[in-house]
């Protein structure tokens, strides 16, 4: 492992990483950069003049159309070795990119020094996706160039929406939980938090989902063929230990022998870092992603030249396979250990790079936690508290108490499910095997702790059992949440109802060691930055003539001078219109990516997230079926008085969640009977939209007129994707769950479809359908299940597992208790679509009622709740159009 030890404090000697030199000092690169004391070192060290010749020939930002495209050409001539001659959308991609991220660059830079000079708090955000999208237009928009590249770039010739349009979705995540951390990251850059984010740099993403046949087929997203956003720091290589045993080692000061963790595989981590700018600031924060690679070389040319031409190469394949693919199938016991070596290799890395930057400071160990909050966004990174108290113990030497007590102030933990099964678990003998040393120090966690909970409750031993991290079985398994809360001083849910919800059921015994004080609530937000102004520009042009300019977007709570113009006829007539300008730009997409003809004067009902049963994509695809039935029922003349609907569908599948992956197909099918009845003539249409990620979102979510949020009452824990379609002027339908309630107590019942049962009946429900008499399936679900099963869609085979989860299967998600109310109320959704002017007042109110869902928000209550953290005040650009 690489050295931890405290750098020596600058004085008569030269500056860590400083050779003296006849003409001027020599920098060596260190993992961390120079803290304060070094940095004024080294500036002490270099002559006046030496300083003067830099300082004059230092970088500095293109100002205005002319020089903008001078950087464009350079890059293309250049860094890209083209020319006039061919320079096609993609080259001009490169250049204009490359450009923006120069200016960039030199914000980033400067503000990474004033951070380290002002020596504040800082906070790292771990966490295992980082749902980034495109950069370039994100980029533009918050440094205010968009209109210059625009105008620049035209008169090279080419468009930006197609330049643009060149660039990969950067494959970092898969759903929620990596756009919600997309989002903090903006926002903290935004309000000037100094703040680092740390993942795992995936080779080829989560997949490329591609729909073949119907049915879902996972292939590897080239997403980093050219990336020239992020930084590659060869020089700042991690070692991370996988096996190896633990042995006695010598005495510590106070006479206990310590442990020596040895002798097993080495794996390097590469830093890869990629700056993210803030909106109206000159801010610009850092997200550091980690890459594997063997520690020993990549290529063995003893083995090649003995002809072992595969296992030349086989260390390197074993050590990058760790980065490779975000959540890796665990079905298989190979699969779960890749997971596990994912997450320590990630975290070691990560805490190794925070420990080294805070003895920087030369302060002593009791001030970590006044310099450093880290975050873990669910429980994937909760090895970082078992990572931080080895450093602690092993390698700082700190007496177990005194680290414990270092840890536990500097975690907080935010919890994402309310579902028990999904709560992460690893075996004991899994852990033993990886991380011997870490199961070690995890036993040495939960004997502290349980003896503390024995001394508060001496006659509960059942909450022993209860409370422990060693879930008792064959095998034993570790719950790593309970870890994660015993290891912070905060947990938070991420909407109201989901922290009262983990509170009252699964963390309930927490609550009661613990106390109420530990545990709080941050309602997610989402940033209007990407999802308003640069996803629905026309829109955010219209709200910003209506409020007085685009302050909204850092304050946006300033839309509620919205609800002024909601009698407006010719303010609603222009909502309309861009709403409509919307949908068209999306069917022409879904045109031309699956040759099929929407009309975009139909109702557009969207569900786009991944697919799950607990979402419950199977009770929408369900109710388009039974639409289509009743529409098969009509006359030509009841046809007529009937509203188009175009049901859009979107999500991925996890590679090994066979039910998934039959509810695709299931739309799938559905899709390719309904779409060829001439009988219906267009009054219903069923789309899946392949490969969903977030630039297909920001073409999607502002065409919706009514999403759809439908999760079994309690087992969302937020959703943010509601959050974002009605931003965007779109309508919900959903159940009572997660964030869907505190969007309705905002915008107003009177604006939102709500249908199901509530959380409270939900138990209830599941324990009539296990244990009760005459439980029988709601006849309109009986009706189109009988549809299935007859072969309507394909072979009934296909499906019998999804009809079986309705009847043997219990039921679990309640699809039939609710059903007939989904049905009811899409009845009503479609009676106030026919009232457009009443739409239209819906669509605005709820707009102009939104102020409360921003990450902005969400971020100032960390920072003050959870993080006690200050914004380090750099100068500020201005308003950004």
């Amino acid at each position: 492992m690489s050295s931890l030890s405290n750098p020596p404090i600058p004085g008569n000697v030269p500056a860590p990483g400083i050779i003296e030199g006849p003409f001027r000092p020599k920098h060596r690169r260190t993992h961390t950069g120079f803290g304060v004391r070094e940095i004024k070192a080294v500036e002490a060290s270099i002559p006046q003049p030496l300083r003067e010749t830099w300082r004059k020939l230092s970088a500095s930002e293109f100002d205005g159309k002319e020089q903008f495209q001078k950087e464009v050409v350079r890059h293309v001539e250049t860094t890209l070795a083209r020319s006039i001659y061919n320079c096609d959308d993609n080259a001009a991609y490169s250049g204009t990119a490359l450009a923006i991220r120069d200016n960039l660059v030199i914000k980033w830079n400067k503000t990474q020094q004033q951070q380290t000079l002002q020596d504040q708090k800082r906070v790292y955000y771990l966490s295992l996706e980082f749902l980034m999208g495109r950069t370039l237009d994100n980029a533009m928009l918050n440094t205010g160039l968009k209109d210059t590249a625009r105008e620049g770039i035209s008169e090279l010739g080419f468009r930006i929406e197609d330049i643009i349009d060149q660039e990969h979705d950067a494959a970092l995540g898969n759903g929620g939980l990596g756009r919600l951390a997309a989002c903090f990251l903006d926002s903290l850059a935004t309000l000037n938090y100094p703040a680092w984010g740390y993942g795992l740099r995936y080779r080829y993403g989560i997949f490329k989902q591609e729909i073949i046949n119907g049915f879902q087929a996972e292939v590897p997203d080239y997403w980093l063929d050219f990336n020239p956003w992020e930084f590659p720091r060869h020089d700042v290589a991690i070692d991370v230990m996988f096996y190896g045993t633990v042995n006695p080692g010598p005495r510590d000061d106070r006479g206990n022998i310590k442990k020596v963790w040895e002798g097993g595989e080495i794996v390097q981590a590469i830093a890869y870092d990629v700056p993210i700018p803030g909106y109206g600031t000159d801010c610009t924060n850092n997200l550091r992603l980690w890459s594997s690679k063997p520690s020993g070389g990549e290529f063995d040319f003893g083995k090649f030249n003995s002809g072992d031409y595969e296992g030349s190469i086989r260390d390197q394949q074993r050590a990058e396979t760790i980065s490779a693919v975000l959540y890796p199938n665990d079905n298989i016991d190979a699969g779960k250990e890749l997971r596990l070596k994912q997450q320590y290799f990630w975290v070691a890395a990560s805490l190794h790079d925070i420990v080294r930057r805070f003895k920087k400071s030369h302060r002593p160990w009791k001030e970590f936690p006044d310099q450093v909050a880290i975050q873990l966004n669910d429980t994937h990174p909760t090895l970082a508290i078992v990572e931080l108290q080895r450093i602690f113990i092993d390698i700082e030497c700190l007496p177990w108490d005194e680290a414990w007590y270092i840890v536990t102030r500097t975690f907080g933990y935010t919890n994402h499910t309310v579902l028990p099964e999904a709560l992460e678990k690893w075996s004991v003998p899994l852990v033993q095997n990886l991380l011997p040393r870490h199961l070690q120090i995890i036993y040495d966690i939960n004997l502290f702790f349980l003896q503390s909970v024995e001394r508060k409750f001496p006659k509960d031993r059942d909450l022993l059992r209860r409370v422990s991290v060693v879930e008792e079985g064959t095998p034993q398994v570790l719950r790593m949440a309970y870890l994660a809360i015993i290891g912070s001083h905060k947990v938070n849910g991420v909407a109201e109802l989901h922290s009262d919800l983990i509170k009252a059921t699964i963390f309930k015994d927490f609550v009661d060691i613990f106390g109420q004080d530990k545990f709080t609530n941050v309602t997610n937000g989402i940033t209007p930055r990407r999802w308003l102004h640069q996803a629905n520009p026309k829109l955010s042009d219209l709200i910003a003539s209506k409020v007085g300019g685009y302050d909204f977007l850092q304050n946006l709570t300033k839309l509620t001078v919205l609800e002024k113009y909601v009698d407006d006829k010719a303010f609603k007539k222009e909502w309309m219109e861009i709403k409509l300008a919307a949908k068209v730009k999306l069917a022409k997409y879904i045109k031309d990516t699956t040759q099929i003809a929407v009309n975009p004067h139909s109702l557009f009902d969207i569900q786009v997230k991944r697919i799950h049963e607990y979402k419950r994509q199977q009770m929408n695809i369900f109710g388009v079926i039974y639409r289509y039935l009743r529409l098969k029922e009509m006359t030509p003349e009841e046809r007529k008085k009937q509203v188009p609907r175009t049901s859009i569908f979107g999500g991925k599948a996890a590679p090994g969640y066979w039910m998934a992956k039959t509810i695709i197909r299931l739309i799938t099918a559905v899709g390719e009977v309904v779409n060829r009845d001439e009988e219906i003539n267009g009054l219903l249409k069923v789309i899946f939209i392949e490969d969903y990620n977030v630039s297909k979102a920001e073409i999607i979510v502002p065409a919706s007129d009514i999403s759809e949020h439908i999760s079994t009452a309690g087992t969302e824990a937020s959703g943010t994707s509601n959050m974002k379609f009605v931003l965007n002027g779109g309508l919900i339908i959903g159940t009572c769950d997660g964030a869907n309630i505190e969007i309705t107590r905002e915008i107003g019942e009177e604006n939102i479809f709500l249908l199901g049962n509530l959380a409270e009946q939900v138990e209830d429900l599941r324990h009539q359908h296990r244990f009760g008499k005459d439980v029988v399936m709601d006849p309109k679900l009986r009706e189109v299940c009988d549809v299935i099963e007859a072969g309507k869609f394909g072979s009934e085979q296909t499906y019998s597992g999804l009809i079986a989860a309705l009847t043997t299967g219990f039921d679990y998600y309640l699809v039939s208790d609710d059903f007939s109310s989904y049905i009811a109320t899409q009845d009503l959704v479609d009676e106030a679509y026919r009232d457009q002017d009443g739409w239209a007042t819906k669509s605005i109110t709820s707009v102009a009622r939104m102020g409360f869902f921003s990450a902005d928000r969400a971020i100032n209550e960390y920072a003050e709740e959870v993080w006690n953290i200050e914004p380090c005040e750099l100068p500020k650009s201005g308003s950004r159009p």
